[in-house]
């Protein structure tokens, strides 16, 4: 009997023991991590102020690579959400909200030096007011590093199994938050290093577009006259067939990206027609969307470095018959198509055809850090003339050019469906006028009008598929 009354006492003690240094330890939680990364805060803040790409750096997959993705609410910014769900008992159900993003994302330029996203957490680890909060800061010489503080913060109130929990934040949540920010590095390094705060790209949907198009290249080395001439050629050639075909050219000049290599510049000139069905050769065909070329096909060498080359000659090319992108084949450079189609991101550069690749690559870094796919094989990068340059009788420029660029994104299995708007374009914030010689918006009496059978808007002009 003594015994049973000295285990039973001994019980009591351990309990009241127990209570004891559950009170006395701490009701919240806090760990964090930093690592420095060489990107511009700008493009560190946009990718953890969505869900698109958490994906492809939370660690939950490097658990159970079958792990469910779903994302809700915002496309961007606070509000924006994304659960997960897995079999594994390590990762299992939860949910994270972007709670708040400080400053708003047009307010970060080279001027600001700090950001802070915060995002609730819901899932099965124990306490409430969970809660990551990532701090950026500008770092280095030219403020061209971040370093990224993630922490982890939750409250344990006064729930004692809540608070003997805090022995094992060093588990899982230092765990997720440690391996996590090491993939986001990893997806940071593959976007450009570029500045393109000062783009304000739209998501525009396109419409398939019949058009005649004239695949040409030219050497890095000759620039802009060499970009010129070929593109005159080529241009030449498009409406030479329009004409025998019957047809009429509708719209300004088309320019799709095959290759922007280090000495050559492969490329397709394209013009719109109005009908997308042509006779040739005495039969009557439809144009469709061209196709993904094969493996060996991409492979192919590049195109001659003449402008005057038919890049696109097929072997035995007969008119009527495909190229290899599935093309209809209307002479020995000249193809058929429907070009465009489907969702496009879109911005325009004021300027000389000299600052259209440097937008390019705006748009696809731009692209990766809100988590917009994209394939530069099958759905190539393109530009169109919106308004020439105007000149004066002196060969001086008086307004700049108006180059529209497009890059087709789409959706994904893990990003869900692409959001209507960029948040440019859902703020409202306008795309830049087009800029006179002096640096000031162009007068309707500067600016040429666009003709009238070009495209109204962007929304009726983007990228071919296989184009």
């Amino acid at each position: 009997m003594t015994r049973v009354l000295e285990f039973i006492v001994a019980l009591i003690i351990v309990a009241v023991v127990g209570v004891v240094v559950g009170i006395i330890m701490p009701g919240s939680g806090h760990v964090e991590r930093s690592l420095v990364v060489s990107k511009d805060l700008r493009q560190v803040y946009d990718v953890v102020a969505n869900f698109r790409t958490f994906p492809d750096y939370g660690v939950l997959r490097a658990y159970d690579p079958k792990t469910q993705y779903t994302l809700s609410g915002n496309a961007y910014g606070p509000g924006s959400e994304i659960s997960w769900s897995s079999q594994d008992e390590k990762v299992g159900d939860g949910k994270l909200t972007i709670a708040s993003a400080q400053p708003e994302f047009n307010k970060i330029d080279s001027t600001v030096n700090s950001a802070q996203i915060i995002w609730n957490v819901d899932n099965a680890w124990r306490g409430s007011d969970k809660h990551f909060t990532l701090d950026l800061l500008r770092q280095g010489n030219t403020g061209k590093l971040t370093k990224v503080t993630w922490a982890y913060d939750v409250s344990y109130g006064f729930n004692l199994l809540d608070r003997y929990s805090n022995m094992y934040i060093h588990g899982q949540p230092d765990a997720f938050i440690q391996y996590s920010l090491n993939n986001l590095q990893n997806v940071l390094a593959a976007v450009p290093n570029i500045d393109y705060s000062a783009l304000n790209p739209y998501i525009v949907q396109t419409k398939p577009t019949p058009a005649l198009i004239v695949s040409t290249s030219m050497k890095r080395k000759d620039g802009l006259d060499g970009l010129n001439e070929a593109t005159d050629a080529a241009t030449k050639q498009i409406e030479d067939a329009a004409k025998k075909l019957g047809v009429h050219t509708t719209g300004p000049r088309i320019i799709f990206t095959t290759n922007y290599g280090d000495e050559t510049y492969t490329f397709d000139v394209a013009e719109p027609i109005d009908s997308a069905s042509l006779n040739v050769a005495g039969q009557s065909y439809q144009l469709a969307a061209a196709t993904p070329p094969s493996l060996n096909d991409q492979a192919a060498p590049a195109a001659s470095s003449t402008a005057a080359a038919p890049a696109n000659a097929d072997d035995n090319a007969q008119p009527g018959g495909k190229d290899r992108y599935g093309r209809l084949i209307i002479d020995n450079n000249v193809r058929g198509a429907l070009v465009f189609g489907g969702p496009a991101l879109e911005a325009p550069w004021n300027g000389t055809a000299a600052g259209v690749p440097q937008t390019r690559d705006m748009l696809k870094a731009y692209a990766q850090t809100h988590g917009y796919k994209y394939d530069e094989v099958t759905n190539r990068l393109y530009d169109i003339l919106a308004q020439p340059e105007v000149k004066d009788n002196g060969g001086n420029i008086q307004t700049y050019a108006q180059y529209d660029v497009y890059l087709p994104i789409m959706d994904s299995p893990d990003g869900g469906t692409l959001p209507q708007q960029t948040p440019e374009q859902q703020a409202g914030i306008k795309q830049p006028p087009v800029i006179n010689a002096n640096g000031q918006p162009a007068s309707s009496g500067t600016a040429p009008a666009p003709a009238s059978s070009a495209p109204a808007s962007a929304s009726t002009a983007a990228p071919a598929n296989g184009q």
